[in-house]
């Protein structure tokens, strides 16, 4: 048997977890069963199926894994709060993955249009920054970024002429090794991103949904 029901490392099944956990979250939104307002939404209700699965890959008396909305900790920039934190004990010892969550709807929960796309692609980058600072400091073991959105230009774009492409997030993209800098709203920006990633989006229903994990 294979996938979350086999017996194997712990830490390999509660990395699983966060993988089956998107895509079940994922089905549920695109078919209309969740609804999605904002990001606030998105993450309570991601939270809410990744809490009801975690009990079933513990296999063992000294296994045990749970959830942490919003968890603080600190950088050298400030104190700074994990989306979702996903921490497990066993006998094989403690692991932790922080998970960022975005998610990018064409009309705000008010009803007007968003706008803002180049803050948003930008901010992707920010959040995969932010992950890599947490593992290198030691905050967790992995992590996760999860986007969400409805806006299909963000993933089949007509063109890239404008320069929130620097921040790509269409289909097929992968960046390895890269410094961004290129100002976004008028404010200076710093990013340095030293794993590899791949942009791979699934449509389910009007959504397009992306996992990134940063690979040495």
């Amino acid at each position: 048997m294979e996938g979350l029901t086999q017996i194997g490392e712990f830490e390999t099944r509660l990395r699983r977890s966060i993988s089956v956990a998107w895509s079940v979250f994922a089905q549920k939104v695109g078919q209309g069963l969740l609804p999605i307002n904002k990001e606030a939404s998105m993450q309570l209700h991601y939270a809410y199926v990744l809490q009801q699965m975690l009990p079933l890959i513990t296999f063992r008396a000294t296994e045990y894994a749970a959830v942490e909305m919003e968890a603080g900790v600190p950088l050298p920039q400030g104190t700074r709060e994990i989306d979702i934190l996903v921490k497990g004990e066993s006998s094989e010892g403690n692991h932790a993955i922080a998970v960022e969550m975005k998610c990018y709807k064409t009309f705000a929960s008010s009803g007007g249009k968003r706008g803002a796309n180049d803050i948003f692609m930008k901010d992707v980058y920010v959040d995969l920054q932010l992950l890599e600072e947490y593992c290198r400091l030691g905050h967790a073991n992995q992590g996760v970024c999860l986007v969400m959105t409805d806006y299909r230009s963000f993933v089949y774009p007509r063109k890239k002429d404008a320069k929130c492409w620097d921040y790509d997030i269409s289909h097929g993209t992968r960046v390895h090794d890269i410094a961004l800098n290129t100002p976004i709203g008028g404010k200076d920006i710093s990013i340095h991103l030293a794993k590899r990633y791949e942009f791979s989006w699934e449509q389910v229903g009007e959504y397009w949904f992306t996992e990134l994990e940063g690979e040495e």
